[in-house]
């Protein structure tokens, strides 16, 4: 085989050896890669937890080999099949002339085995190999098993060597797959019918949120990636079926952090001629059936903490639980003005596009979500937050609508919806409104839907739960990214130049041209003309800092939530309103300056200590915005002068 010099050369030395092998069995007519196929008779699991039954048998099976001992005579290998890791015998004297190409195999080749099952005399069941195939040869080296896959960053690039490397992590995503099955099945002994509506739609409705925009090539329009199912399944109301739900993956281009992915999944149910206080009757069932079913209890320990999903749960409206934490209520406020003075006590950074529903929502955001440990149904949100949800009768203000919270996390959310046409219309053209003030999750206006409403939708109740989550808290992981086969990540950077190749003797190489910045409609606000005096200046404590964390702040549009190490060796946190410009995956790990001695500043419930330093232009109407990043090998904490 003739070998790209520039990319063979750069191989690790154990990889070429492992080359060097399959070219030598290709060579022999013994290609690994044209097996096609091989027939199994048993699994690990199954020969292990009936060897009983097993002991004696000749069978078949295949899988991965995880280790190697022994080099004389008699080899021991591991082999790993998608139940289980079982030894593996391997003699000379039964394999014959097979022997020395079976002691060629590395660690991550596939093989299929056959042999007699038995136990060694220190009693660990093992196959009596007396044939083994190599299936599959391994290129690359595999993680060393001691440790495993540490690299949080390449565990995810990588899923499928993380779960060849940690049983636990295939054990999470199993469990996933048992947890959508019981969904089913609590759904459909209910009577609930399951549904298919579309990911493309031509409006990004059923939620606030933004879409993820594509185009379609034939129609020769835009169109949107779902951010919700829930418009299409009350259509289907109207259309006659009395329960429905969907099961499906759902996209929004914004933020990520511990509990937010830009697609993840969601299961959507409508039921006609109930209310939301059905829907949390059944909601407090399926949690608790799902523990049940899952965990075989309704007590689950999530990050150290004891959660009973056992019914009933905690119901309160969301305007009285901000009065529990702040002493402010919210609900006697009627002037925009003492509402937005009372926000802003509470560090609260107020737009002018806010009503005092949005103020009631954002002084729960930083005060009181995070406090909720035990299931609790917070009901009775704001309409100025709820466009698709039917009024209180007590009071037009708040909506018929819950969210339920466990651990400080929203599970899922659930309306008595609204089937009144003049009331829809009239909240979707607000919603218009908020769009035009720049709210870029404002609903659009679906007229169809409204057609649908016209046509007469009956009383019915929806659910809308978050399964990443769920699974999360069914499994006790920390971070959505850890119950999502393959979480969206930015691609790698490419190599810098530095790092390429030499060019071959004789080769001319390209020369280094330098990148010409053009800053000819470059606007820049005006320098001081005032000096500012040398004591204020010295006063201001620049500092390199490196950030070793950088996450959005949820239900926060512009701020994102920096962890820095200082130097100091405590982790400073530093809030910046610059999410419209950079996304935090890409911060991690880089050196800016800020100021670390200004007073702490809450902002959405969180104290910010400093200011990160940016650089701000305008080219034409548009503000550009850049982060003062400096070289990395200037240390954490060193100062300016």
């Amino acid at each position: 085989m003739e070998h790209n010099d520039e990319y063979y050369g750069n191989m690790p030395d154990v990889v070429k050896v492992k080359i060097e092998k399959y070219e030598k069995l290709a060579a022999e007519g013994k290609d690994p890669y044209r097996q096609t196929k091989f027939l199994r008779t048993a699994y690990a699991r199954d020969i292990k937890e009936h060897f009983s039954d097993n002991d004696g048998k000749v069978v078949s099976l295949a899988g991965r080999i995880m280790a190697k001992r022994g080099q004389g005579k008699v080899a021991f290998y591991d082999l790993l099949d998608v139940t289980d890791k079982i030894q593996l015998f391997c003699k000379k004297d039964i394999l014959g002339d097979s022997y020395e190409e079976v002691l060629s195999y590395d660690i991550g080749d596939i093989v299929g085995v056959e042999g007699e099952v038995f136990a060694t005399q220190r009693g660990e069941i093992s196959i009596r190999v007396s044939q083994m195939t190599l299936l599959t040869k391994s290129i690359q080296v595999l993680p060393e098993k001691y440790h495993g896959l540490k690299d949080t960053d390449l565990r995810y690039r990588q899923r499928y060597t993380d779960l060849i490397m940690d049983p636990e992590v295939k054990d999470v995503f199993i469990k996933r797959t048992r947890i959508i099955s019981a969904i089913r099945e609590f759904m459909d002994n209910r009577g609930f019918i399951e549904v298919e509506t579309p990911v493309l739609s031509t409006l990004a409705g059923g939620a606030s949120a933004r879409p993820f925009v594509t185009h379609h090539n034939t129609l020769d329009i835009a169109m949107y990636l779902r951010i919700a199912t829930e418009l299409n399944l009350k259509r289907l109301i109207v259309g006659g079926f009395d329960k429905v739900y969907e099961i499906g993956r759902v996209f929004r281009n914004e933020g990520m952090d511990a509990t937010h992915n830009p697609e993840f999944t969601s299961m959507e149910s409508y039921e006609s001629y109930t209310d939301y206080n059905g829907v949390m009757d059944m909601v407090e069932e399926l949690f608790s059936f799902l523990g049940e079913k899952i965990n075989g209890s309704t007590d689950v320990d999530y990050q150290g903490v004891s959660i009973s999903l056992k019914a009933p749960y905690r119901r309160a409206r969301m305007v009285d639980l901000v009065t529990e934490a702040t002493g402010i209520d919210f609900d006697k406020i009627t002037d925009i003005e003492e509402a937005r003075k009372a926000a802003r006590s509470l560090g609260i950074e107020v737009e002018d596009s806010w009503g005092i529903g949005k103020m009631i929502e954002a002084a729960f955001d930083s005060k009181v979500e995070e406090t909720i440990v035990q299931p609790t149904f917070v009901t009775d949100h704001p309409t100025e937050i709820s466009p698709l949800a039917k009024k209180c009768s007590y009071d037009q203000r708040y909506t018929e609508r819950f969210e339920i919270f466990i651990a400080g996390h929203e599970y899922g959310n659930a309306f008595s919806e609204l089937n009144d046409p003049f009331d829809q219309r009239d909240r979707f053209l607000a919603q218009m409104e908020a769009k035009a003030k720049g709210d870029d999750e404002a609903h659009p206006y679906d007229a169809d839907f409204i057609n649908a409403l016209e046509v007469g939708l009956p009383p019915t109740g929806g659910l809308g739960i978050g399964i990443d989550r769920l699974v999360m808290l069914l499994t006790d992981q920390p971070t959505i990214r850890d119950v999502i086969l393959f979480p969206t990540m930015k691609p790698l950077d490419q190599p810098k130049a530095e790092n390429k190749a030499k060019p071959a003797e004789g080769a001319v190489e390209a020369p280094v041209v330098e990148e010409k910045i053009d800053f000819s409609n470059v606007v820049i606000e005006p320098l001081f003309a005032d000096q500012v005096d040398f004591e204020t200046f010295s006063k201001s404590d620049f500092r390199a800092v490196k950030v070793l964390g950088c996450e959005a702040v949820h239900k926060s549009k512009k701020l994102l939530k920096f962890t820095l190490d200082d130097g100091s060796g405590v982790n400073r946190t530093i809030l910046s309103g610059i999410h419209a410009y950079y996304e935090p995956e890409e911060l991690i790990g880089k050196t800016c300056i800020a100021i670390t001695n200004l007073p702490p500043k809450t902002m959405m419930g969180i104290d910010s200590c400093g200011m990160l330093i940016s650089a701000v232009h305008h080219e034409g109407d548009e503000e550009k915005l850049h982060l003062l990043m400096v070289d990395p090998h200037i240390p954490a904490g060193a100062k300016l002068y």
